[in-house]
């Protein structure tokens, strides 16, 4: 009698803690009671100016990217992921907050002063900030774009511990500074003074990313990797330029700056005799870097519990010599850096987190501005309120049925204003926002033209009316990025 009295008993407790599984996530409930659990480290890196198709594992042929095909193919690979904004500053600002640009603070490229530019609202949580919430260290190593020194955009204001970089655009437009910042401390590199090409700032930035795993490998952090590679200008290491010198046929030299002094140095490009192949070059050495980040990882032993985020600001560039037609880098999608066109907002994202994220693909219709949402939810931190992303967390992990986008905005400032939306298979374009005389709205369905090349706004006008009426709704006006009318 007793033994079946025990036996109830425990059955009841069984029952009891099957209930608490089911309402409370079973992985979650295991782990936050396990005291050797540890929240996943995170590591997201940005690639600037990196087309759709500038990875083999997105259809390159021209070269390979080994290591990054390899976070693909054991991961997940999003094929309709978008970037925040078609330009650097805004785009970013949309990654890291939340919002898409029709919301956010960021909106285009500004220029603060000589350091950096201009920088995001006090207002503003970042992604960085929230990680700090959950006690993560973080980091931040390459290039930001959102503010100079004790701005509202100050780095360290806005969630980083520590930071080696560049502060701003122009500054990261060359490959062989003269300084760069560690937090808000100048770092002259004198073996590049006069104009001398001896320290390649990727690699003495790469250089502080293994170091910086190397100091928290054994507490929970996020490393933000916003690298300036493949952004023009387009100068690779000798050493490893000679080895594609050649192989992709009869080279146009870009001209470039011949004789620098500060002031052309500073945000100018530099000559380029073999463009394409100095171009190739530098995406096998980000590939390379991405590799040296995973080795890293696995020497400490926190790569299975690592969460690995690879994608792009925008689209490709055509800047310094740049030849991405050549490359096929838009994937034939229309358009490049700057434009609203899918090749240049079209990016890709891969998501790797081992022995949590199935390998596979998925479609569905996504942007830069979910990864804080998604992250969010991984580390259990409320996000802001506001936002415009949505956690990605079911795709990734096949846990619950996935949120959709009723649709996605963007909007730029330059080149008369511009403004792009996508609702399912529509994607609706304004072009000439500024000049009302030559504003035209412009139609196209994805699914059957991808390359966005007919015009279906005669055949659909009540998809343009509803895609109109987004436009007008998902635009909050804004006084440093507005919307001026031009006639």
């Amino acid at each position: 009698m007793q033994a079946i009295k025990i036996k109830m008993q425990l059955l009841n407790r069984i029952k009891i803690l099957s209930i608490f599984v089911m309402l409370f996530g079973s992985k979650g409930f295991a782990q936050e009671n396990n005291p050797n659990f540890r929240p996943p480290n995170v590591v997201l890196i940005l690639a600037d100016d990196l087309g759709y198709g500038d990875l083999s594992c997105y259809g390159q042929k021209y070269f390979q990217t080994p290591n990054i095909d390899a976070l693909a193919a054991s991961g997940m690979r999003f094929t309709q992921h978008y970037a925040g904004a078609p330009v650097c500053a805004p785009s970013r600002c949309a990654l890291l907050t939340g919002k898409n640009t029709g919301h956010a603070t960021i909106r285009g490229n500004k220029k603060a002063n000589k350091y950096g530019d201009y920088p995001i609202s006090v207002t503003d949580s970042t992604l960085a900030q929230l990680f700090k919430e959950k006690g993560y260290a973080t980091g931040i190593f390459g290039k930001w774009g959102l503010g100079v020194p004790n701005s509202s955009g100050d780095i360290i204001k806005k969630g980083f511990d520590v930071f080696f970089g560049y502060y701003g655009q122009l500054a990261a437009h060359n490959y062989y500074p003269e300084m760069l910042w560690s937090n808000n401390q100048q770092v002259p590199i004198s073996e590049n003074k006069r104009y001398r090409n001896t320290i390649y700032a990727p690699m003495m930035i790469q250089d502080s990313i293994i170091q910086f795993i190397d100091r928290n490998k054994h507490q929970p952090f996020f490393l933000f990797v916003p690298t300036i590679i493949p952004h023009a200008e387009l100068v690779p290491p000798d050493t490893l330029l000679t080895e594609n010198i050649g192989k992709f046929g009869q080279e146009r030299p870009y001209k470039g700056i011949k004789t620098m002094n500060f002031a052309t140095r500073f945000g100018a490009y530099g000559v380029q005799k073999n463009p394409k192949a100095a171009f190739a070059t530098m995406i096998e050495l980000l590939d390379k870097q991405v590799g040296e980040i995973v080795t890293k990882l696995k020497q400490e032993g926190i790569y299975d519990n690592t969460i690995i985020i690879f994608t792009s600001d925008n689209g490709a560039h055509k800047e310094g010599g740049a030849q991405p037609d050549y490359f096929n880098s838009d994937a034939n999608f229309r358009g490049y850096k700057r434009d609203v066109y899918e090749g240049g907002i079209r990016v890709p994202l891969i998501v790797h987190w081992a022995n949590k994220i199935q390998a596979g693909k998925s479609d569905i219709i996504s942007a830069n501005w979910d990864l804080l949402p998604t992250l969010s939810e991984i580390i259990k931190v409320r996000p802001p309120e506001k936002i415009d992303g949505i956690s990605l967390l079911p795709t990734l992990l096949h846990t619950a049925q996935q949120q959709q986008h009723p649709y996605l905005y963007w909007e730029f400032h330059e080149q008369g204003g511009k403004q792009a939306v996508r609702m399912g298979k529509w994607k609706g374009i304004k072009l000439n926002v500024q000049h009302p005389l030559k504003t035209r709205f412009e139609l196209y369905d994805l699914e059957n033209d991808p390359s966005e090349k007919i015009d279906v706004s005669s055949k659909f006008p009540e998809i343009v009316e509803e895609l109109k009426n987004i436009l007008q709704q998902a635009h909050v006006p804004s006084k440093i990025f507005p919307f001026k009318r031009m006639d």
